[in-house]
């Protein structure tokens, strides 16, 4: 589960993958055409790891429901300068 962006504050994409790596490099290299890359929604701003993909797609679901200040909230709680976590994954 996790939350990307295209800068601080900027637009907000909800997704579920599982392998968080992977799929955040995809979204970096425009690999798949869509939303992300239309509008280069591509850093790594949030996650949560769940125990099955039930519970993840559970999650995803739910905050996709969310307004947007909520999704922020959650965002400044956990990252307060929306660094991008990327880099982080791999270390």
């Amino acid at each position: 589960m996790y939350l990307l962006t295209s800068k601080p504050c900027g637009t907000l994409y909800v997704g579920m993958t599982s392998d968080l790596a992977r799929r955040v490099w995809e979204h970096k290299t425009k690999v798949v055409a869509g939303f992300t890359a239309r509008y280069g929604v591509d850093r790594l701003i949030w996650f949560e790891i769940h125990a099955s993909a039930e519970a993840a797609i559970r999650r995803e679901k739910q905050m996709k429901e969310w307004r947007r200040d909520w999704k922020i909230n959650l965002i400044e709680r956990d990252n307060p300068r929306w660094i991008d976590l990327y880099p982080s994954l791999s270390a």
